[in-house]
């Protein structure tokens, strides 16, 4: 083990942890010091404020401290669990703390100690309790005199819980990984590492009204009070959110340098284009149009973001920018998620215009199709298309990550148009950008100098706020309004003592000659589900979400025996899904139980019914591209989203997508609900949790803002600031706005 302990320093060789150790450390993605270091606690157990257990009251949360008087492991063989029980007593009463398949407690806590005890009271037949409680050891018993003798082994473990002072850590943590575990490596390595350079500069903290960074790592792991851990909080969130204001302001000026292909969209051939629309643009789309063509006539790479809602007719702007690209006889490619909503694209494309001569290709894994006009489709070798795309022979290609595959390589791609951007990752995107000719990937432009143009696009909506601090480095723009004469979708949640008279009612809209779409948040339930698992990680979860096998079992054989249902979901094989697609479409099939394989895309007019099962297991905006999948044609359609739970906020939820007149009012209300780090997710935006909750703070945002473009003004390449220029640079690495 090593003693010279730097941040880059490798946890294996840190003192206390071993190789064994390391790995589980790993699967938190801690490898180094540093990683360590920033793993910062998600929240803290306040142990100043301790409860007399006869005080305690179920439903609240509390903290007691007493001494343990009993603890044993029982078995569950039902659930097949292990059961841990301790009896702790203080001078007012007694109370039974509960843990689930945590067999080292019976090692770890040994009657006489006197512990801490924290969580939500819970009341029981055996009286009150606590269910998976968290824990400290603070001292012993001196009325056991056997265990003083032998306790000299936890003498170590209190002086790290003094370490914590009045506010306990707690820590994300993993299988063998614990709070406590942490918190025994962290505290000597903040004693013993060596000053860490300060990062952000010192007019800047100053002027932010910033904690510097040796003092604020110390405070939030091991804070007094909790001004301590907001006073660390506010600096690590600022840091992020700059670092992230100057990626922006670079990656726009970077851009604005960078040279593309101008396409010129031709009065008369634009208004060619409209004309055979067999619908008219509506005002949002008309003014989105204008900007986009706008930007395709620049020298200069759009990179354009393109949010509206399901239904809103953004297709139709990413098909007229393509044709805009090819008339300039240069290339677009457009790329969907899934094969049925590319296929489907295609389909459109083909429909509206048809006189485009200039050569169509769909290439998925399942092979492509080329068409060059009225009559002239074909099936072809994906080696052929492949061909033709190299050559220039085909001016626009449509399809899923088969236009990214090994050998895919575009002639002049001049325009790149991502469906439902949020479902591709940075890499995915940037190598579809980079499959043209003479184009170095490590590089990222070609030997001309030309980048593509980048149009992406999103039904899922943004809050403007968010947009504009994650999504910077884009112009934003917005179909704010549905094509004329569409219908308001009927929204209602059905608890389950009405299930059978939304049965009766579905029945009733089928025999209409009306379709059904009836989504399952699973496709099958697995082994280990039918094993429960333990309560705290997910396993009666699992038991209860319904499934698309059994649903589709149990309205085929019970509900609905007289009506034609299928099934659609993710590991059927793509001719499969396609066949159970075109029957859709064709009317062939009354019920449709699906997962959310159908979330984008999917248009059946005459489907006028959205059933959701446990509506409560996904995320508003999910549930809002659901519904979208309805209201498509002239009949009154529906959402019913069925559920289980009474609990207030999943009903909250639930009423903000029953209520919400558009996308973008459900956004802001799912933000409120759930806060920017759920709503966005940190795997899909790459930061840190810390700088994502800290995104509705809009006076922070806008001090980080401010900060960044007053660095850039003096410092425009940040050749004065080298450590905060390696720094950016990291960070634009590890975050993917998605």
């Amino acid at each position: 083990m090593t003693t010279d302990i730097r941040l880059e320093t490798e946890l294996r060789y840190v003192k206390g942890v071993g190789p064994a150790f390391a790995l589980r450390l790993e699967k938190l993605g801690l490898k180094t010091v540093r990683d360590l270091l920033w793993h910062f606690p998600s929240r803290y157990e306040d142990f100043s404020k301790i409860a007399n257990i006869v005080d305690l009251v179920p439903g609240e949360a509390a903290t007691i401290q007493g001494v343990i008087q009993e603890i044993k492991i029982l078995r569950s063989f039902r659930k097949k669990m292990f059961i841990i029980q301790a009896t702790v007593v203080d001078a007012t009463g007694s109370v039974r703390a509960t843990w689930f398949n945590q067999k080292f407690l019976v090692a770890m806590l040994k009657k006489g100690m006197v512990i801490n005890l924290a969580g939500k009271v819970s009341l029981g037949k055996a009286g009150i309790g606590f269910s998976h409680p968290s824990y400290e050891i603070v001292g012993f018993s001196e009325d056991d005199e056997q265990f003083m003798e032998d306790a000299a082994e936890y003498r170590e473990e209190i002086e790290a819980c003094k370490h914590t002072g009045r506010l306990v850590p707690i820590y994300p943590e993993t299988k063998g990984v614990t709070s406590k575990g942490l918190r025994f490596l962290i505290k000597p390595l903040l004693d013993g590492l060596e000053y860490i350079p300060e990062t952000l500069p010192e007019e800047m903290l100053k002027r932010a009204d910033v904690t510097e960074l040796n003092d604020a790592l110390r405070l939030i792991h091991y804070p007094e009070i909790m001004k301590d851990v907001l006073r660390a909080r506010r600096r690590f969130a600022f840091e992020d959110i700059f670092y992230l204001q100057l990626v922006n302001i670079l990656e726009r000026s970077r851009l604005a340098k960078e040279n593309a292909y101008a396409c010129v969209a031709e009065g008369s051939r634009f208004a060619e284009l409209l004309a055979q629309l067999p619908f008219e643009l509506t005002d949002a789309q008309q003014e989105v149009m204008r900007e986009v063509s706008g930007d395709l006539a620049r020298p200069h790479p759009m990179n354009r973001l393109l949010q509206g809602d399901v239904g809103s007719g953004k297709t139709i702007v990413a098909v007229l920018a393509a044709i805009i690209a090819a008339d300039a006889g240069r290339q677009a490619s457009f790329m969907a998620p899934t094969e049925i909503l590319a296929t489907q694209h295609y389909h459109t494309f083909k429909k509206i215009f048809g006189n485009f001569e200039k050569g169509v290709v769909l290439l998925t894994a399942s092979g492509a199709k080329v068409f060059f006009g009225e009559g002239l489709e074909s099936e072809m070798k994906k080696a052929d298309a492949v061909k033709k795309l190299a050559t220039g022979e085909i001016k626009i290609a449509i399809g899923t990550h088969a236009l990214i595959q090994k050998g895919v390589v575009f002639s002049d791609l001049a325009l790149v148009v991502i469906d439902e951007q949020h479902r591709f990752g940075v890499k995915q995107r940037q190598a579809l950008a980079g499959h043209t000719k003479a184009l170095s990937l490590s590089k990222g432009k070609r030997d001309g100098g030309l980048l593509p143009h980048f149009l992406s696009m999103s039904a899922t909506p943004i809050p403007r706020t968010l947009s504009l601090t994650l999504f910077g480095d884009l112009d934003v723009s917005i179909i704010g309004e549905l094509p004329k004469g569409r219908k308001d979708i009927i929204t209602k949640i059905v608890p389950p003592a009405s299930r059978t008279d939304a049965y009766a009612f579905i029945r009733g809209q089928v025999k209409k000659g009306r379709q059904v779409f009836v989504i399952c948040p699973r496709i099958e339930k697995t082994e280990e589900d039918e094993t429960k698992g333990s309560p705290p990680t997910g396993g009666w979860f699992a038991v209860d979400t319904k499934t698309v096998k059994e649903e589709y079992d149990k309205l085929s054989k019970k509900i609905f025996p007289d009506m034609r249902v299928a099934m659609l979901h993710g590991k059927l094989k793509s001719e499969e899904k396609a066949e159970v697609m075109k029957k859709m479409k064709k009317g062939e099939i009354d019920v449709l139980v699906a997962t959310s394989v159908i979330e984008v895309g999917v248009d059946i007019p005459n489907a006028t019914i959205m059933m959701i099962e446990g509506a409560d297991r996904f995320g508003l905006a999910q549930l809002y591209q659901f519904k979208g999948r309805v209201g498509r044609g002239e009949h009154q359609s529906f959402c019913l989203l069925f559920t289980d739970s009474s609990a207030q906020p999943t009903k909250d939820r639930l009423e903000a997508l029953v209520h919400a007149k558009n996308g973008f009012e459900l956004a802001e209300k799912d933000l409120a609900l759930r806060g920017p780090g759920e709503f966005m997710g940190q795997s899909q935006t790459g930061l840190p949790d810390l700088a994502m909750r800290s995104l509705q703070d809009l006076k922070l945002v806008k001090s980080a803002r401010e900060a960044a473009e007053s660095v850039l003004e003096k410092d425009p390449d940040l050749a004065e600031h080298p450590q905060l220029k390696d720094v950016v640079a990291r960070f634009h690495d590890r975050v993917h706005l998605e």
